[in-house]
């Protein structure tokens, strides 16, 4: 039974070594011209709020910690990040139309409303991404604003 058990351990060590040689590749592009931050006049505060609670997802920069890149914990997080890319990407901002923007504006403060993003895993490993109601409503007052302006140049388009 020892035996068993310890060769159940070295295989099960020699596998996690293994699984280290493949990891995926690492979302670590420059801030583009199309990025939000240089197509938008970003108040301070919003900016601090996105980069802490969206960016590492919704971009094409990820701040990686130490864990980030432990397989399979690498695996999972690549995962976290291609499907939050797949869904908006504030790199490519600048690609996108004004009627996207402003739909995207109103889903960001109604995901941040039902707290439902930042991703309840990543707020409990990152706390300041945790928004408090005072940074939903400043983010919500933030998209509302820029949505409303968005509109406005379209309408005189």
């Amino acid at each position: 039974m020892r035996i068993v058990v310890r060769s159940s351990l070295i295989t099960l060590l020699l596998a996690f070594i293994v699984i280290q040689f493949f990891q995926p590749e690492k979302n670590s592009e420059e801030v583009s011209s199309n990025h939000i931050f240089k197509q938008v006049e970003v108040p301070e505060n919003i900016q601090t709020l996105l980069t802490n609670a969206c960016l590492d997802c919704h971009s094409n920069h990820t701040n990686y910690w130490w864990y980030n890149h432990i397989a399979p914990v690498s695996w999972m997080v690549d995962n976290h990040i291609t499907e939050g890319k797949s869904e908006l990407n504030f790199s490519d901002w600048g690609t996108m139309d004004i009627f996207e923007k402003i739909t995207i504006l109103e889903e960001i403060c109604q995901e941040a409303e039902r707290k439902s993003m930042p991703l309840k895993s990543y707020r409990a490993i990152h706390p300041q991404a945790k928004l408090s109601d005072q940074q939903i409503a400043e983010l919500c007052d933030w998209t509302t604003k820029l949505a409303e302006e968005l509109l406005a140049k379209a309408a005189g388009e």
